[in-house]
């Protein structure tokens, strides 16, 4: 029989993280831990971190809810998936935490050349949403650590500002050295919005994440069918649960990629059915990380090394928080990585 508990912890930011959702200075996790009551050598941690104002169990009664799910666990009773579409979150920890268990490891989920640091997976450079010269500043950093790949965060600040920094960037590195993203997290009136995907096109841009907000879903369809730049559905995919509804969303915009959080998205088993009904598409397809701590993003780190991609993921490192927990995760010449001499300091959950 498996027990569980939870803990809580709030994570700060060592620098305001700006969104087109406002900006973050903390931000709260759960942890939840399941342990095997016959070998409690059998453990399984996972992490419950929905963004504010984005992720659907960013509610006030989240905490009731992970109590709810900790009495069904204790008792025995059987924890479905169905029950928990609305939170996917807390699906994301349970899952994982289930994982840890199964790998009689709390952080070593998916053994692979990566968790033996034999192999990385290239990332994008992500730069948060500031005043120009914050943003340039973030870009150099960027560009001195090794970063052949960026992300630029936009719809914030005057966008004549932003097609200058992009124009900057691409002054000094053409698209055969520098890969540039561009994420508008829904900025853009639908109105507007293939105007302004022309300009984003003159800089040779792989590709724009959610340019509209989500929910639109007929003008969504509309700007992938005639748009210069290819579109990346984010926020989209929040909420759709139901395999044949991805399939449905899928079939009716028709995207050139999508993006996949699992702790949005409802977890690693929710991730795959969207990339295979992708993949059946011929619709490209990347993970990106969504400010976990370092629990959260090792197991998804973890487990995108299984995937096979070779192209570049949204992962961050967890080195936005002066409190994370401490792990071999880190980043060396834009790819990030698994030190496997280097232990993890879980004392604190």
């Amino acid at each position: 029989m498996i027990q569980a508990s939870y803990s809580k912890r709030t994570l700060f930011f060592k620098q305001a993280a700006g969104t087109s959702r406002g900006v973050l200075t903390e931000k709260e996790v759960y942890y939840l831990t399941l342990t095997d009551s016959e070998n409690a050598s059998k453990k399984g941690v996972g992490e419950i971190a929905p963004i504010p104002k984005l992720s659907p169990d960013a509610v006030p009664e989240l905490e009731e809810q992970i109590k709810k799910l900790v009495r069904q666990i204790n008792k025995g009773e059987a924890v479905n998936q169905s029950e928990w579409s609305k939170f996917p979150a807390v699906w994301f920890g349970f899952e994982t935490a289930l994982k840890g268990i199964d790998s009689n490891s709390p952080v070593l989920l998916y053994p692979s050349e990566f968790t033996s640091d034999k192999k990385g997976i290239p990332i994008n450079g992500l730069i948060w949403m500031g005043s120009k010269e914050f943003m340039v500043q973030q870009v150099e950093e960027k560009l001195a650590a090794g970063f052949t790949c960026l992300k630029l965060k936009i719809g914030a600040i005057d966008f004549e500002a932003e097609l200058d920094i992009l124009q900057s960037i691409r002054d000094r590195f053409p698209a055969e050295q520098l890969e540039i993203r561009v994420d508008a997290n829904g900025a853009f009136p639908a109105i507007n919005a293939l105007s302004i995907l022309g300009k984003l096109s003159a800089f040779n841009l792989h590709s724009i994440e959610q340019p509209i907000k989500a929910g639109q879903v007929k003008e969504m369809r509309r700007l992938c069918a005639v748009t210069p730049l290819p579109i990346a559905l984010d926020e989209e995919l929040i909420g759709i649960a139901a395999y044949n509804e991805k399939a449905k969303l899928l079939d009716e915009i028709k995207p050139q990629y999508i993006i996949l959080k699992p702790t949005l998205t409802g977890g690693i088993k929710a991730s795959e059915e969207w990339i295979s009904l992708a993949e059946d598409r011929n619709i490209g397809w990347w993970i990106t990380s969504a400010l976990e701590s370092n629990i959260g993003l090792n197991a998804i780190v973890q487990w995108t090394a299984t995937l096979g991609t070779s192209n570049f993921q949204g992962l961050g490192t967890g080195a936005l928080f002066t409190n994370n927990i401490e792990s071999p995760l880190y980043v060396s010449e834009g790819y990030i990585r698994y030190n496997s001499n280097k232990k993890w300091k879980l004392e604190s959950l």
